[in-house]
């Protein structure tokens, strides 16, 4: 699951802004408890290929090729801030009494876990200060953390500005979302000034900017212009997660966008994608879109992630148990993730790159289409 944005409000009342943010919600969740009835992969696609490209990726097991448990650190850097674990809690949502009753869920569990955490587009209290509130928990709740603040494209770097400041944030995540504006009822589909727009928001704002996809992939010509304009962070944010596309279609009279279903590049794909670029040429790359379970990160941070960002499995178990539950849960992931290294032979983050990935399926296509050699991937270990 990517955030939970709210697209430019240009025009939309609080009404509209506030009933939207409800139904992101509603939607994001009706999604993952389908796809846990159907198994954490969901249903198999023709040819017996996963819905999930994460499953297209294997590690190679080497029998003799693990490490002490206690040799093992997956600590991140991320804004200067040391943080224990490769992952975090990604943006979902915030600005109405219901979110941000969720948000002071997901900040509870962030500081107890040590965990980074972003929240849903500030864009709504922006507009209206009165739902500023459902945002500021974030902060109050976990005073000494990580935090994102996120705001959509589009708006003004003077709002960027406000944003960071509501929430005392570290980093700032500036959401892209064109498959989402087309389809949304609401939508504003103004793309022509985005780049420049957020050229100026990073010479504006006082600290780092990050851009992310909202669940349809960042691709590696993106990734490059935004390098260019001196973005320091892009989450691929890759189609598999929560789907915006379905979502924003559910709510239009007809429905009528339905056959768009499966637009965009998944998060792995967008990895490998990256991986045909030298350092320099993108931003320090994170991951999100349909991360399900400790070993969906550590393929994330085999393929050059920095940090991986988690939202529908952590939503999930906030909604069904609270602070209590996601804290469980975390803490059992962050277990998982030093045992499935140690047991890969990677010692830390730069460790698990340098492991040996099986390309399979439509991720074989995608790297045959865009000339990547998928097969070296299953041999970097031999360098």
């Amino acid at each position: 699951m990517s955030a939970l944005p709210s697209g430019p409000d240009w025009g939309h009342d609080a009404a509209q802004r506030h009933d939207r943010k409800e139904d992101h919600v509603r939607l994001a969740v009706v999604q993952w408890s389908g796809r846990r009835d159907q198994g954490e992969g969901g249903p198999p696609r023709p040819g017996g290929s996963p819905v999930n490209e994460f499953d297209d990726l294997e590690f190679l097991h080497h029998a003799l090729g693990a490490v002490p448990l206690d040799e093992v650190d997956l600590g991140v850097e991320l804004a200067g801030q040391r943080l224990e674990s490769p992952f975090y809690i990604n943006g979902m949502t915030g600005g109405t009494e219901h979110t941000g009753h969720i948000n002071r869920q997901l900040a509870i569990a962030a500081r107890e876990t040590g965990l980074a955490m972003g929240c849903g587009s500030v864009s709504i209290a922006l507009d209206d200060p009165s739902c500023a509130e459902g945002f500021r928990v974030i902060r109050r709740e976990n005073p000494r953390g990580l935090v994102m603040a996120n705001i959509g494209v589009g708006r003004s770097a003077d709002d960027a500005v406000r944003a960071v400041e509501l929430l005392e944030a570290d980093i700032l995540q500036v959401h892209v979302n064109a498959v989402q504006e087309t389809v949304m009822p609401e939508g504003a589909p103004r793309f022509a000034d985005w780049r420049d727009g957020i050229a100026r928001i990073v010479e504006t704002v006082p600290v780092p900017v990050l851009v992310k996809e909202v669940g349809f992939g960042l691709s590696a010509r993106t990734l490059r212009q935004l390098a260019e304009i001196g973005v320091r962070y892009a989450d691929v944010s890759g189609r598999g997660g929560t789907d915006f596309l379905r979502i924003e279609n559910d709510r239009r009279p007809g429905a009528d966008y339905g056959y768009l279903t499966g637009f965009g590049q998944s998060a792995p794909a967008c990895l490998l994608d990256a991986g045909r670029l030298g350092f320099e040429e993108h931003p320090a790359l994170l991951a999100s879109g349909g991360v399900r379970n400790p070993l969906d990160v550590l393929k994330c941070l085999a393929l050059g992630a920095g940090s991986v960002g988690v939202a529908g499995s952590f939503l999930s178990a906030v909604v069904d148990g609270g602070a209590a539950a996601l804290v469980e849960l975390i803490t059992s992931w962050q277990v998982h993730t030093r045992e499935l290294a140690a047991l890969l032979g990677a010692r830390d983050v730069a460790g698990l790159q340098r492991t040996d990935l099986l390309v399979r399926r439509s991720l074989a296509e995608y790297c045959q289409l865009r000339g990547i050699d998928a097969g070296a991937y299953s041999r970097r270990s031999e360098a």
